[in-house]
This record gives C-alpha cells, sequence and structure tokens, in this order.
C-alpha cells in the first residue's frame, strides 16, 4: 500500500484514502438570528436512539459554521440522488445559480420553522444539544424533535464524485 499517514507530514495521503469511502451527502440548514444558511455535509451520524440524537460535521473555515451555535437550531436533510443540484450548490459550485443560495431550489419549512428539503430521503429537524472543535470541523449534536422519511434513492460521494446507489 502506497502513501503512509506519518504525525507531522501532510494530510495529502489521509484525504486521498479518505475520498475511497463512500458517504451519505446532506445540506445542513439553520435558521434564525444568525441568518438562513446551509453547507453541504458528508459526515453525519447518529448518536443515540434515546434521546435521539445525531452529529453533524461542518468545516470551521466555512461561513456557516457560527450559525448553528448562534441559532440554537438546524436541519440535516439527507439528499435523495436527484437532489444533486441542492448539494452543488450548498458546497458552492452550482452549475446554476449563486453559491449558497435558498432561492436556487424549492424548500418546505419544516415543523420547527427550518427550511427543508422537499423530496430529500430523510430529514431530521434539531435543537442543538452540543457543538465541539475538532481539528479542522466544528462538530454539532442535535436532539432530533422531527424525523420524515421518504422512498427516494440515496445520493452518495465517491472518489470525488457524486454516485448513486443501485440494485442489481
Amino acid at each position: 500500500m502506497e502513501g503512509i499517514v506519518r504525525p507531522g507530514e501532510s494530510a495529502e495521503n489521509f484525504i486521498a484514502a479518505m475520498g475511497l469511502a463512500a458517504t451519505g451527502v446532506s445540506v445542513i440548514t439553520t435558521e434564525g438570528e444568525a441568518g438562513r444558511l446551509g453547507r453541504t455535509v458528508s459526515a453525519i451520524s447518529s448518536v443515540s436512539a434515546d434521546p435521539p440524537l445525531i452529529l453533524a460535521c461542518v468545516n470551521r473555515k466555512s461561513p456557516a459554521v457560527a450559525a448553528p451555535d448562534a441559532n440554537g437550531v438546524f436541519a440535516v436533510n439527507l439528499l435523495s440522488a436527484h437532489n444533486q443540484p441542492y448539494a452543488e450548490t450548498f458546497s458552492g459550485k452550482p452549475r446554476e445559480g449563486t453559491p449558497f443560495d435558498f432561492a436556487n431550489h424549492d424548500w418546505e419549512t419544516g415543523r420547527t420553522g427550518l427550511p427543508i428539503v422537499t423530496d430529500a430521503t430523510a430529514v431530521f429537524e434539531c435543537t442543538l444539544e452540543a457543538s465541539y472543535d475538532a481539528g479542522s470541523h466544528r462538530i454539532f449534536i442535535g436532539r432530533v424533535l422531527a424525523a420524515h422519511r421518504g422512498s427516494a434513492e440515496r445520493l452518495v460521494y465517491c472518489s470525488r464524485a457524486f454516485r448513486r446507489i443501485t440494485n442489481h
């Protein structure tokens, strides 16, 4: 195997190796005093079923990173395969329209008043339970107040490209 990661060396090998992990694509949204903001993320996970807790990681260089702390609420929108334009917009690289602009897409208002993707595979509306800095990212832990399920196939990201999971 090539590219060993050693302490103090460049993270290039680590990033290249992690790029091979297939991950679901989500858009984190928040609204409140700090504004209405969204960001595409690939690092989300269930933390607990009782109470229902979920975590999401956002790069601390993102202009959206402070908003969930300030607003005290956020939603995790698990994108479906046909939601790829949302992922592109909220990663700052839309094919059409303005980066990070909610007007580029259709939204619903969730039970908590948060903007949620209309036809996402699943949505978790949360109050902020805790947040922590870890390396280059901020980890947000949310207490799930509402969970919605859809049936569309999930959008994933692997080897620096969006992909679809298909059944053969």
